[in-house]
């Protein structure tokens, strides 16, 4: 995997926090927004298709343009039952067609609170196939131009969506996670598979650290990866994910990382 120098050396290292909101359903919470709200600078909503219905959109869309947070489209294959994290077969044009919808669904409402839709982000299992399927990347490369206004895509480096979208002249955004585990290759550990998820609060600060200012993370196998990262996700549905948020920003500006939204 290509590695930009820069991650390793900069000393004025900045990075943008994201976590995933509105994952909610009617009367069914997930995420606490508000707390979440308060320490990430960049908020993927969820646009109806794995959660999130209209008015837990339009609320949260609300609270983030208030503290002056960025709102994202995290967008999904239609699968409210299983969360958005069942692997799908769906065409690509109706793949493409639905994202599109999704995007501007959360526009109103992003919109009307004074604010737009700042960048797109896959969830779930459309997330992790759009690193090895060239198809299911084009789909939603091409929704992105299609939906207009310009706006990135956040993802890993060195996937089938970082390059759908170059070839489209989409913005691409670098993306890392902490609480999840990698592989040697640089990619997620499927949720699937025992050890995933990093439960541990303290080691999830630890890889934070390591991932925004040194640029690596240990692989679940045990080698060092070296990760480009612009944004780290803290995931919004585990336990205590808000006091943990908290903790992750803090000792990112103890280690002497800035917190800021990507540009």
């Amino acid at each position: 995997m290509l590695i930009d120098d820069r991650v390793l050396t900069d000393p004025t290292r900045t990075i943008d926090l994201n976590a995933d909101l509105a994952e909610g359903f009617g009367r069914w919470t997930l995420t606490d927004d508000d707390a979440l709200l308060d320490v990430v600078t960049s908020a993927n909503v969820a646009c109806g298709f794995h959660a999130g219905d209209p008015s837990t959109m339009r609320r949260v869309c609300a609270r983030a343009a208030e503290r002056g947070v960025r709102i994202g489209a995290q967008v999904s294959y239609r699968d409210l039952a299983g969360f958005g994290r069942r692997a799908m077969d769906v065409p690509a044009q109706e793949l493409a067609d639905e994202i599109a919808y999704q995007i501007g669904a959360l526009r109103a409402f992003a919109e009307a609170a004074g604010s737009t839709v700042a960048y797109v982000k896959p969830h779930g299992a459309l997330y992790n196939r759009a690193v090895h399927d060239a198809e299911q990347a084009a789909a939603i490369a091409d929704a992105v131009v299609f939906a207009g206004h310009g706006v990135p895509l956040l993802g890993l480096p060195g996937s089938c969506l970082e390059q759908a979208a170059a070839e489209r002249s989409v913005g691409y955004v670098f993306e890392a996670f902490a609480d999840r585990a990698y592989t040697a290759a640089g990619t997620l550990v499927p949720r699937g598979v025992p050890g995933a998820v990093i439960e541990d609060a303290d080691e999830v600060v630890r890889r934070s650290i390591g991932i925004a200012r040194d640029g690596v993370v240990t692989a679940q196998t045990g080698e060092p990866v070296q990760v480009r990262a612009r944004s780290l996700c803290l995931h919004g549905d585990t336990p205590g994910a808000a006091a943990l948020a908290v903790r992750v920003r803090a000792a990112l500006a103890e280690a002497g990382v800035g917190i800021e939204a990507f540009a």
